[in-house]
């Protein structure tokens, strides 16, 4: 945790002096009477702001390639995505979890997001829990974290006891880290195995980080999600073959799906996903491959869930 000092009345000077050195926390005095301007203008300025957010991703391309590389090497052997942040880090990390199951049919347990304070801090802020590396040690303890475990600490100043704490009790049972930040050389960089550091540069308004670093945390999650379930082949080409199709909108997707991925007629489509219990990449195994549904699912099980090693292997039971 942060230590206090007496230096100011309040008793935060030393906390006071380290905001004012981080980036995402400057003040900008060419915006101070942004609030006097029209609305189309205020939106214009803020428009051009998050437009600077992608090619401050673009320049850590690398370190988050390797990220995801290392990533996915864990999640192959069974390992879990963890992220742990607080606030509107926190959040993030939870939404990026939550769509995993529907998008990729992975189990919930698979990835998931832990936000300081629990649950109930996704609506209503916990006072205090981001201050504690301990409750991040507690919260990744009632896991059984272990060494084929990623967790990514998440923290726009990079400062945030909550994420480095996660961070550094991962690390310390072997699991892999990662450390999102919107500040260069920050403590939970330093503290990850693969620090990413997205510098956006001052919000507009002063401290406010669910703006550009919110949303370069964002297109960071999305990349360490969706190319960790591409190279675990939860996807076939650009196509979410591993979908659950659990309403009428995902159902229809599914088909869609099916169709794109084989040309195949309606019937076809439909007597495939029959065969299969409406598994997409199952059913698109039996058009492809002209196998059926037991045999395309022992196949799926034998390339590990990934389509074209399916699709390989079925090849000479064709001939």
């Amino acid at each position: 945790m942060t230590s206090l000092t007496d230096a100011t009345p309040d008793g935060y000077g030393e906390l006071r002096a380290e905001l004012a050195t981080l980036t995402t926390e400057a003040f900008r005095p060419e915006l101070a009477e942004i609030d006097r301007l029209a609305t189309a203008d205020i939106a214009r300025i803020m428009n051009g702001e998050d437009q600077t957010v992608p090619s401050a991703v673009a320049e850590r391309l690398p370190e988050i390639a390797a990220a995801i590389d290392a990533t996915a090497e864990r999640m192959a052997r069974g390992g879990r995505l963890i992220y742990a942040g607080a606030g509107t880090a926190g959040r993030l990390g939870v939404l990026d979890a939550s769509e995993c199951p529907p998008t990729f049919n992975t189990d919930p347990a698979d990835v998931v997001g832990l936000i300081a304070g629990g649950p109930s801090a996704m609506v209503t802020a916990v006072e205090g829990a981001e201050d504690s590396k301990e409750l991040a040690a507690a919260d990744l303890e009632a896991l059984e974290l272990t060494a084929d475990d990623t967790v990514v600490g998440i923290s726009a100043s990079g400062r945030t006891p909550y994420a480095i704490g996660a961070v550094e009790h991962a690390r310390a049972k072997g699991a892999l880290t990662l450390g999102l930040s919107c500040n260069a050389d920050s403590a939970l960089g330093a503290a990850a195995e693969h620090p990413i550091e997205v510098v956006v540069g001052p919000e507009l308004l002063t401290g406010s980080t669910r703006l550009k670093a919110g949303t370069a945390q964002k297109l960071v999650l999305n990349m360490i999600s969706t190319i960790t379930m591409i190279r675990l082949g939860k996807t076939y080409g650009n196509l979410m073959v591993d979908v659950r199709a659990s309403n009428e909108k995902l159902r229809a997707r599914s088909r869609r799906i099916v169709a794109l991925a084989t040309g195949a007629s309606d019937e076809e489509i439909e007597a495939a996903l029959a065969a299969t219990d409406g598994e997409v990449k199952n059913a698109i195994l039996t058009i492809l491959g002209q196998v059926d549904g037991p045999t395309a699912a022992t196949l799926l099980t034998e390339s590990k869930g990934h389509l074209r090693a399916a699709l390989a292997a079925a090849t000479p039971r064709t001939t």
